[in-house]
């Protein structure tokens, strides 16, 4: 259905002091602050976990090597979604406005819900990989937070073993955990936090964790050893598409973890329908958002 003038009074009608409603501004690429970026050509792409080989045993003289094998362990697939809007004007709408080009503003609005579109869409795995939720899943078949990853040597988890809130200690554990990560076959990596990704809720509590000199809440004079030991080196990044208020996110320094492929980017066009003379403008872009290793990234859903 296309814009009319019935729509548009007040547009069509002198005196008219200010037109507003379209000019607010945006919360935009938030997303780049938690997902490397990757260009695809194709309607899917797929990674592979790959299991290496367990730890070297000791040789007896005289006595044969021993063999391992590596295996695969799971894929994660990225399938591309087609994330497309559009709008259209009557040719006489187009005519009796007397304040504006209303392709323009509305171009402009058209931006905003494509740009809007990619933040919701960027955080899902954020939301609903969380284990209350559970519903985003990974390539080796459990939510993105969960503290049962499957491995061949066993499990392992990106999350407290008791959620909680953002503090001194929920945070120093997330640290203490993410440096014990280890591979699909029992060996320890050097895995290490880098950011924080937080709702705007918990802004005031991550300034004061990451930046007082002192600990936070005491009288004594303790130094602040999250600051002190440089943990977290890109320190924290309020992200507003969040829905849990009390969720607290890790990005970590494991590579391979959360991806965003971009198979087409935002293109806009317009075109002019001969029989009814209305103007009809699209926006369309492909992508996809997720995670191939579980190990990029470390959550507690909150008490």
């Amino acid at each position: 259905m296309a814009i009319s003038r019935a729509q548009l009074v007040k547009e069509l009608e002198p005196g008219l002091n200010a037109l507003f409603g379209l000019e607010y501004k945006r919360y935009d690429q938030e997303h780049k602050e938690i997902y490397a970026e990757e260009s695809s050509d194709r309607a899917f792409e797929e990674e592979v976990m790959l299991s290496g080989f367990a730890n070297a045993d000791v040789k007896g003289e005289g006595q044969g090597v021993s063999y391992d094998e590596a295996q695969e362990t799971f894929t994660a697939r990225y399938t591309m979604e087609t994330i497309a809007l559009a709008f259209a004007i009557t040719e006489e709408a187009m005519e009796d406005n007397l304040y504006d080009r209303l392709s323009s503003r509305y171009t402009k609005a058209l931006a905003r819900s494509m740009a809007n579109a990619k933040q919701v869409k960027a955080v899902v795995p954020l939301n609903n990989g969380l284990p209350g939720v559970a519903t985003f899943k990974t390539g080796d078949g459990v939510s993105l937070i969960n503290a049962s990853h499957p491995t061949i040597q066993g499990t392992f988890s990106n999350t407290l073993s008791t959620a909680a809130d953002l503090n001194e200690t929920s945070l120093e554990q997330s640290l203490i955990d993410i440096a014990a990560f280890t591979d699909e076959r029992g060996l320890k990596i050097a895995a290490r936090g880098m950011k924080m990704i937080i709702h705007s809720n918990q802004q005031f509590t991550a300034e004061r964790l990451m930046k007082s000199p002192g600990r936070v809440g005491t009288a004594d004079n303790d130094i602040n050893a999250i600051k002190n030991m440089g943990m977290l080196p890109q320190g924290f990044v309020v992200n507003h598409y969040l829905s849990d208020t009390d969720a607290f996110y890790i990005i970590t320094d494991v590579p391979n973890g959360m991806k965003h492929f971009n198979r087409a980017p935002l293109k806009t066009s317009m075109e002019g329908d001969f029989d009814t003379g209305n103007v009809r403008y699209k926006a369309r872009e492909r992508y996809v958002f997720g995670c191939s290793d579980p190990r990029g990234i470390y959550a507690s859903p909150g008490a």
